[in-house]
């Protein structure tokens, strides 16, 4: 596993190779939760994800996303929020061998 730094923003985009993927990943804040977008080579490959605590987010390899992402909370078992990333709640890029 990798974790992937975030800051405590309401909204972010970060730029990260993943298994030699040139990826994009949006985080933001609704009212309703915490979303990820990912993109690789600028390429929409998943948008709109609802963020949940040690739940994937890709979960289908035919999207053609090598491996995949979620949250972990370090604290307990609540869902991420914003104010934690980077602290509390760590992104993670998990390898297709883990899963």
């Amino acid at each position: 596993m990798l974790i992937i730094p975030l800051a405590a923003m309401p909204s972010q985009k970060v730029s990260v190779l993943l298994a030699g993927q040139n990826c994009q990943i949006n985080v933001y804040q609704k009212t309703t939760g915490l979303y990820l977008d990912l993109a690789i080579n600028n390429a929409p490959i998943k948008s709109g994800m609802l963020c949940l605590d040690r739940i994937l987010l890709i979960r289908h390899p035919y999207l053609g996303f090598i491996g995949d992402l979620a949250f972990f909370d370090m604290q307990g078992t609540s869902d991420p929020t914003y104010e934690g990333l980077g602290s509390r709640y760590r992104f993670t890029y998990i390898e297709a061998s883990d899963l």
